[in-house]
């Protein structure tokens, strides 16, 4: 009798433990990501490549458009990962002058 009452009772401490870790998990920020648009002083293709290459495998890096026509930089990024302060650090890194993209008002 006590050998039974001794198996439920593990069985339901095992239960009921096993439900409690499993309910605190925390589930992945929806809104985590930003994006920033930066004017770099980058001249030729070479420039280009090179930012691509060296930006892409920067800490919260999730995509990034290189435009050498408009001599721009569109960086999205994790905030919980990276800053734009980071990221703006890393493309000056590779000699590049790099300014906070402003709209142009009409």
């Amino acid at each position: 009798m006590n050998m039974k009452i001794f198996l439920i009772t593990l069985v339901l401490m095992f239960g009921l433990g096993t439900t409690l870790v499993a309910q605190n998990k925390k589930a992945p920020l929806k809104n985590d990501k930003e994006t920033v648009l930066f004017d770099v002083s980058m001249t030729c293709e070479n420039c280009q490549k090179r930012i691509e290459k060296t930006v892409a495998f920067e800490k919260g890096v999730t995509d990034m458009k290189v435009d050498l026509e408009n001599k721009t930089v569109q960086i999205e990024f994790k905030k919980t990962q990276t800053t734009v302060a980071n990221l703006q650090a890393a493309i000056e890194k590779l000699g590049y002058e790099v300014k906070i993209h402003k709209e142009e008002k009409e």
